[in-house]
């Protein structure tokens, strides 16, 4: 973003912002992002939006509204509820095995919602455990399967342990319903080149789901039907997958606000729609460091601001070379902030922040100030 934008931004702020720090959506950027994803995906690709990545309802709506899906990956129970009060055709997939006391719970509340839910399992004793829950509440539960494509983050490792699965499924059609597989591959875009490309790792993993798909078609044929769910995905594999997948269904979130752990050549297209904005407390010609006065008298090149807060996962990108000072310390308070002496900067004025996670920033956050045309609309976030 060029300086004026920010520049422009703080005067809104100074006009109608809170005083307080701020977590800024730019409208305009984020539907600008939701064309470029909408434009991109095949129509055999199904997406679905991960709620804790785009943690707000608002933030939701528009992208399904935008990308035509009611199929949302959720990560934290309480957040079911949320997603079901506004979408009434949620097609919702857990990202990742629920403890069996957190489901029996979610059963005690919700006995009376008829919600479709793909639980995640990722092991013969957790799909024993929810096979239990399942005869004991006389319901059926579809069950989705954790499969290992290289990232190893746990989930199916091996045919022997896929086919003892899909066996316990099969002898018990009242109660479990296999309703798909999912393959997580942040691992494509994470290894080093020295270890392996990240061409070659994609390619590695969609064997690996390939041959988990056979094992279903081949050896278990009445498990298999077109409505199972390939899951695969996230962000950092998106352009990968949209050229050729073995998957159905692709789970995506943060690339659509762009925080900077998602800088990627291939998602370069996209660009940052997420801001914080903070004000500044106190500026100081200079830095002067506790038990080193002696250096007050040296020359100077920065001046040092204090601002409310800090110690976000966030890195400081207005003003320009703005930077926490690496002997004073990192404050979640007041954080100092050395920013270039020829910056033209005051009190009450606002440096911005861009997040490196969206789903860490967000539930930091009460509330979104959704930005568009000079005004702010006010978005509430998922704090739980």
């Amino acid at each position: 973003m060029q300086p004026n934008y920010f520049q422009q931004l703080t005067q809104y702020l100074k006009q109608q912002g809170t005083g307080t720090p701020q977590l800024i959506l730019d409208i305009k950027t984020y539907q600008d992002n939701l064309n470029f994803v909408r434009s991109k995906l095949p129509t055999q690709l199904k997406p679905r939006l991960v709620v804790k990545s785009l943690a707000s309802m608002q933030l939701l709506k528009l992208a399904s509204q935008k990308l035509n899906t009611q199929r949302f990956m959720l990560f934290h129970l309480p957040h079911i509820a949320e997603i079901i009060q506004i979408f009434g055709q949620a097609d919702i997939l857990l990202g990742k095995p629920m403890p069996i006391r957190a489901v029996e719970s979610f059963y005690q509340s919700n006995a009376q919602h008829e919600i479709y839910i793909q639980w995640l399992i990722d092991d013969l004793s957790r799909l024993q455990q929810y096979l239990q829950l399942a005869q004991q509440l006389d319901i059926s539960l579809n069950v989705n399967i954790e499969i290992d494509v290289g990232l190893h983050r746990g989930g199916v490792q091996n045919s022997q342990q896929f086919v003892a699965l899909l066996k316990l499924i099969q002898q018990h059609p009242r109660h479990l319903k296999l309703s798909g597989l999912m393959g997580y591959d942040a691992h494509v875009a994470k290894l080093p080149k020295i270890i392996t490309s990240p061409e070659k790792s994609y390619q590695q993993s969609q064997h690996t789901y390939q041959q988990y798909k056979n094992i279903i078609q081949q050896q278990f044929p009445d498990l298999w039907h077109d409505g199972l769910c390939f899951n695969g995905g996230g962000s950092p594999t998106f352009m990968q997958h949209c050229q050729q997948s073995e998957c159905n269904d692709l789970a995506f979130g943060s690339m659509l606000v762009k925080p900077s752990d998602f800088d990627l050549d291939h998602l370069s297209e996209l660009k940052c729609a997420l801001w914080i904005a903070t004000p500044v407390l106190k500026v100081l010609p200079y830095s002067q460091l506790p038990g080193l006065e002696v250096l007050n008298h040296l020359p100077h090149h920065y001046q040092a601001l204090f601002v409310y807060g800090g110690y976000w996962r966030a890195d400081y990108i207005y003003p320009e070379k703005s930077q926490p000072h690496i002997l004073y310390g990192r404050s979640s308070n007041q954080e100092m902030l050395q920013v270039p002496k020829q910056c033209t900067i005051a009190v009450d004025d606002y440096v911005f922040l861009r997040p490196t996670q969206s789903e860490a920033i967000i539930p930091q956050f009460a509330q979104l100030y959704a930005y568009v045309q000079g005004t702010f609309e006010i978005w509430n976030s998922f704090r739980e």
